[in-house]
């Protein structure tokens, strides 16, 4: 053993420093991973709603043309109907 040197070991303040010093970090990474999730989530929420709405607006101009086409179905019925009760009976 040299004289004059002393063997410095943590004290238990150092020890509590540093284990809270590490528990802070871990915490701040894991905070900040689940911000990094949250705001992919959040893309992603908003990449659905986005896309929903552009199938409902789809949805909207299919019901508008089947009730369009409906509508021309019903009325070609109609003069066909005309076209042969005018023809003469034999």
């Amino acid at each position: 053993m040299c004289y004059g040197h002393r063997r410095r070991s943590l004290s238990p303040t150092r020890l509590t420093r540093n284990n809270n010093a590490l528990a802070v970090d871990t915490l701040r990474a894991r905070l900040a991973e689940t911000e990094a999730q949250l705001e992919r989530a959040r893309a992603r929420e908003a990449e659905l709603t986005r896309r929903l709405e552009e199938m409902k607006r789809f949805i909207l101009v299919m019901e508008i043309l089947e009730s369009y086409l409906k509508q021309r179905f019903r009325e070609q019925q109609e003069y066909v109907a005309r076209i042969f009760s005018s023809l003469p009976a034999k």
